[in-house]
């Protein structure tokens, strides 16, 4: 008899908090976030409660507007690294750009966080969505949508045939005969593509895992494509439980098309819980939150999405439908998440004041406000329901948002068998339950009978 499906939760770091306003409040830690230890503690936190992973979102460029918003500016691998020395079975994820980094330099950042960490490490995949960072690496224009999915398709292919090209078994040791490694067992990859060539081999033995959990994030139709052949986990944003099921489907028939096993990919929407023993005590939270925005940052935030100037409008005006007309021809990042803020536009036809409310919190993600048997109800319909294999927990401040989840949410799911008491593994892939890869250069296992 298999044992029940279990949850996968993550908890998705941001260093304030994901509501925008979240450092202005007393209940953050702006002046903390270049400080290494208030990291290693919010990871102590997420691994005493048992959660496969923390994440952390990245870009090569100020997108931050930062006279309204506390930047995070630490570089991702190097802060998990000082994570994974302060704990010990916590899965950390990454995000590290195919545009902006070469093949062999980002397998062997995440190659060594694979084994200092003891197999722990996973790989964010982005393609980059902002042109403001072209200029930072002395290119004249950021790729178009095509071009970067197309490098991204390679770059994914040749980081693993490098993780790949030491088999499990070439390094010997043999101390008598004098050999450390059987070089008939570390082959060179010879990638060559359109956009990259890299020869191979790696300079560093297989990792614990066999390589780095591959994650991804685009909900584009290219994105989708990508996911479904390359994701071991994706991480996606949706408001409604219907969207998060089609979604749901699509992908795990995309990975049936690649002859992936479906159970092999997993879905975690993003959910950003304001969390209080009454409801009416966590919608009272969730507004001291909105009402220290400033509607500014949220309106330049908006503009980045739609493409249009909304300034004309006043804060209490509707927000016209006309200008989302198109979102459903969804041809990148940027507008897979134009089609999220369509959504709620013409479902709920809110003022511009309201709209700004309700991105303030999560950028597109589902917020909710509730009691944390509330919060929970939501998080098992939607395991239960065919829209998520697990959530990527985006606290909408850090770090008591993320204590209040563990520390009330996680033991009602633990309690109706739905999330771990106890680790079972070791490594990420153990977390997310994921078989350990072959490396592509391995003999084909011998069948006998």
């Amino acid at each position: 008899m298999s044992a029940p499906r279990q949850l996968s939760l993550n908890a998705f770091i941001y260093p304030s908090g994901h509501h925008e306003a979240a450092w202005r409040h007393p209940d953050s830690r702006p002046e903390r976030i270049y400080d290494v230890t208030y990291y290693q503690e919010i990871g102590r936190t997420a691994e005493a409660a048992k959660l496969d992973a923390v994440f952390f979102a990245d870009g090569p460029a100020l997108r931050t507007d930062v006279r309204h918003n506390a930047a995070p500016g630490l570089e991702p691998i190097t802060l998990l690294t000082a994570i994974a020395a302060a704990t010990t079975h916590l899965g950390l994820i990454a995000t590290a750009s195919t545009t902006y980094y070469e093949p062999y330099n980002l397998a062997r950042l995440f190659s060594s966080l694979d084994h200092i960490s003891g197999g722990r490490a996973g790989w964010n995949i982005v393609t980059t969505g902002t042109d403001l960072a072209a200029a930072n690496f002395g290119l004249d224009r950021h790729p178009d949508h095509a071009e970067r999915y197309a490098r991204a398709r390679e770059f994914v292919d040749a980081v693993v045939a490098l993780w790949d090209s030491w088999e499990d078994d070439a390094i010997l040791l043999d101390r008598a005969a004098g050999i450390y490694a059987d070089p008939d067992k570390i082959h060179p990859i010879d990638f060559v593509g359109e956009h990259l060539r890299v020869r191979g081999p790696f300079n560093a033995a297989r990792t614990p895992q066999g390589h780095p959990v591959l994650v991804q994030a685009g909900a584009s139709n290219e994105g989708r494509a990508f996911a479904g052949k390359y994701a071991e986990a994706i991480f996606t944003a949706h408001q409604r439980l219907s969207d998060a099921q089609t979604f749901y489907a699509d992908i795990k028939a995309k990975a049936a098309e690649y002859g992936r096993d479906a159970d092999e990919v997993k879905i975690l929407p993003g959910i950003s819980p304001f969390i209080a023993d009454t409801e009416a005590a966590a919608l009272r939270l969730e507004r001291e939150f909105n009402e220290l925005t400033v509607p500014e940052y949220g309106i330049k935030q908006l503009e980045s999405i739609t493409g249009t100037s909304l300034r004309a409008l006043a804060l209490d005006e509707p927000v016209p439908v006309e200008v989302f007309a198109g979102a459903g021809d969804v041809t990148d990042n940027a507008r897979s998440r134009l089609q999220v803020v369509a959504g709620i536009v013409e479902r709920e036809r809110p003022t511009l004041r309201g709209l700004l409310h309700r991105l303030a919190g999560a950028r597109g993600h589902r917020v909710f406000a509730g009691t944390p048997e509330q919060v929970a109800d939501t998080i098992e319909e939607w395991f239960t329901q065919g829209a998520a294999d697990g959530f990527n927990v985006m606290p909408p401040y850090y770090p008591g948002g993320l204590e209040v989840f563990t520390e009330t949410v996680v033991p009602i799911l633990q309690e109706r068998g739905l999330f771990r008491t106890e680790y079972t593994g070791t490594t990420l892939r153990d977390h997310f339950g994921l078989a350990r890869p072959r490396s592509r250069f391995a003999p084909e296992p011998v069948t006998v009978g």
